[in-house]
């Protein structure tokens, strides 16, 4: 097989062997890890790929589509000798792109000359600024217990069947940074989710209002599997051209990442590589690192990316490799229950396996209020023991429990009634949400409330009694 210079690349004639989606070809001198290749069938009809691999004689290509039309004769490959690039500018708001970046929403290409590698650039750790702005989602079960925080990395850990997507919907129309008048511009990007759920999600953007602040990057389940390790590489560089180059606020969900590392487990499977946990690569880890990590604050910016990922726990399996290292690498996730979803709770946030590592930094007096830090451990805390205590009532009875047992048993009826739950389209601030954690806790004796100070005590719970007392 002789290559053949063109203008744009060496072009080789031939192949040595076709592997699915991964076809093997000899390799040009000056080819590089993960530079774009372009595929010619026997009828002319191109389709990109990538490298994924070399040796010194040949490049394994992975092409995003079908093998179909290729043949080990008729086949041309053109190196292209670039990496796979997304072109960008302030006109991909509100517009709609495939998984590799190309506009499907029928107004052609973007007018611009700014191209930008979608494997991002490794940002230097020392310029990465600590978030501490607090984001009102305006939904309690977040503000109160797991705040939300500008530049943070939270992902929804959920199952098939429970509402991440509304949650995620809700969040995006609610989201807003106190003490500050910018608004968000979203990024979305769908990864082999269905059409009904991508509709979903461009309704929700129409109806609020902001479809013209968004830009949305689908991968369907009937598109190449292959095409959702790009997707989301295309969506997270339009972030941060928005968020570094333009300085905006920029919210990234990408739902669903388990497809994504399923496609990823695919790909490892034809390349021939060893398997680690379930038949994941052992590079799984690193590879979500290198999007997880795209999010934050960096000096010189006064944009951020704050990423919203979501993942479909196989079996409702927390310690699956999917969401076991998607916990490592986030600063924290929300869980969604399947039993507060059948008792009709929305949004059925798992109190106690849900968390936020930056909350603390975020939360108190000038961020939201001075008691929310207080008031936040002390639900944590009697939530805890109301799940011991009904693990207790389960085998010696509801009857047989303490006076006190049978008050925490009422204040979690309350806590999950008004505290957690809430109406799909109730935006409530972050005052509203501590008053009501303030109103369940007064279900309690003073005495159990054993994490909160003595003057917030006085300040906010006594005030409560006093209007109880004068009720009865």
């Amino acid at each position: 097989m002789k290559p053949v210079l063109f203008m744009r690349g060496v072009e080789h004639r031939g192949l040595i062997k076709i592997e699915g989606p991964v076809v093997i070809t000899s390799r040009s001198r000056r080819v590089g890890f993960n530079e774009v290749v372009a595929v010619y069938d026997r009828e002319g009809g191109r389709r990109l790929g990538r490298v994924i691999d070399l040796n010194r004689d040949w490049a394994a290509i992975q092409i995003f589509g079908t093998n179909s039309g290729l043949s080990i004769n008729n086949t041309r490959v053109e190196f292209l000798e670039r990496p796979m690039e997304l072109r960008v500018g302030t006109e991909i708001l509100g517009r709609v792109f495939n998984g590799l970046g190309e506009p499907i929403d029928g107004y052609g290409t973007i007018f611009s000359s700014t191209y930008l590698d979608v494997n991002g650039l490794a940002i230097n750790p020392y310029a990465r600024i600590y978030p501490r702005d607090f984001i009102q989602t305006g939904i309690s079960a977040i503000d109160g217990l797991n705040t939300l925080i500008r530049g943070q990395k939270l992902p929804i850990f959920s199952g098939n069947g429970l509402p991440h997507n509304r949650l995620a919907a809700q969040i995006i129309r609610q989201a807003k940074i106190l003490n500050a008048d910018e608004s968000f511009v979203i990024v979305f990007c769908a990864m082999g989710v269905k059409y009904d759920v991508a509709r979903f999600f461009l309704d929700s953007f129409e109806r609020s209002g902001v479809l013209a602040s968004v830009v949305v990057f689908l991968s369907l389940a009937d598109a190449p599997s292959l095409e959702r390790l790009i997707a989301p590489r295309c969506a997270l560089t339009a972030a941060e051209y928005l968020a570094y180059q333009k300085n905006m606020h920029v919210l990234v969900v990408m739902t669903d990442m388990t497809n994504y590392c399923e496609a990823l487990r695919e790909v490892s499977s034809i390349r021939g590589e060893v398997p680690s946990r379930k038949g994941y690569p052992g590079y799984l880890y690193s590879d979500l690192a290198s999007l997880y990590e795209r999010a934050g604050k960096i000096t010189g910016s006064t944009g951020s990316i704050t990423q919203i990922p979501i993942l479909t726990m196989p079996n409702d399996d927390i310690s699956h490799p999917i969401p076991d290292l998607s916990g490592y690498i986030t600063e924290g996730q929300i869980v969604l229950n399947r039993e507060l979803t059948q008792r009709g709770v929305y949004p059925p946030v798992d109190g106690l396996p849900s968390l936020s590592r930056l909350m603390k930094d975020g939360i108190g007096v000038g961020m939201t209020r001075e008691d929310h830090k207080d008031v936040s451990s002390q639900l944590f805390a009697a939530y805890s023991k109301v799940k011991q205590i009904r693990n207790l009532a389960s085998i010696i009875g509801e009857e047989e429990l303490s006076p006190v047992d049978k008050l925490y048993l009422q204040f979690g009826k309350k806590f999950e009634q008004f505290f957690l739950s809430q109406e799909e389209n109730e935006n409530r601030s972050i005052e509203q949400t501590l008053d009501i954690g303030w109103k369940v806790l007064s279900e309690l004796p003073r005495e159990e409330l054993l994490r909160i100070k003595k003057d917030l005590i006085e300040k906010y719970f006594e005030p409560l009694l006093a209007k109880k007392q004068a009720a009865l």
